[in-house]
């Protein structure tokens, strides 16, 4: 289809240049943080909870992860948000009073970087969090696309203790018996 340019289509695109901008300062101005949803048993007992970021923009007030998660991919500041969100969310989870279980969410980009494992064992180490107690959260997708290197970089996730959780389960293609060459924990 042919589109004419119209005024508010350069408006849109400033504005989603200027909250890229904003974006790329955010966490040094403390305007990122983390929300901790429980993840219980049927029975009620909390089990552990799931590190959800959250922004507040100094002037926008709270933009949702759905807004600015696509535009930190798309700028590359994804990398620094989500080494800031395992970081935080293990640092904070070794320091409660209870072992209870950290769940956090991966972006595919962060999966596929060359050093995801160097740098996630170097957060387990330096936040002295047993890795035992951390859920990665992963999706179909992310899972299915990366062939035998997602399969070995799993496997090696899980022998260092890490649990692995299949987010969206069911919005693919993935089939339950094609999971069998995974080392999936969780299912969602």
């Amino acid at each position: 289809p042919i589109r004419f340019f119209e005024p508010s289509m350069d408006q849109q695109l400033r504005d989603k240049r200027a909250l890229q901008q904003d974006l790329r300062t955010a966490i040094a101005r403390d305007e990122i943080e983390l929300h901790y949803q429980p993840q219980a048993l049927i029975s009620g007992e909390i089990t552990g909870f799931e590190a959800l970021v959250r922004w507040h923009h100094p002037r926008q007030g709270l933009v949702p992860p759905s807004v600015f998660v696509p535009l930190a991919e798309e700028s590359g500041i994804i990398g620094a948000l989500g080494e800031w969100v395992l970081r935080t969310a293990c640092r904070e989870a070794a320091s409660w009073p209870q072992p209870l279980q950290i769940a956090v969410n991966l972006s595919p980009l962060q999966f596929q970087h060359v050093d995801f494992y160097a740098w996630l064992d170097d957060v387990l180490n330096e936040t002295r969090l047993d890795a035992g107690l951390l859920e990665l959260e992963l999706t179909e997708r992310m899972v299915m696309s990366g062939g035998d290197a997602s399969r070995r970089l799993l496997r090696r996730i899980r022998q260092r203790g890490v649990r692995l959780a299949l987010d969206d389960f069911g919005t693919g293609y993935c089939s339950l018996s094609y999971l069998k060459h995974f080392p999936i924990d969780t299912l969602k």
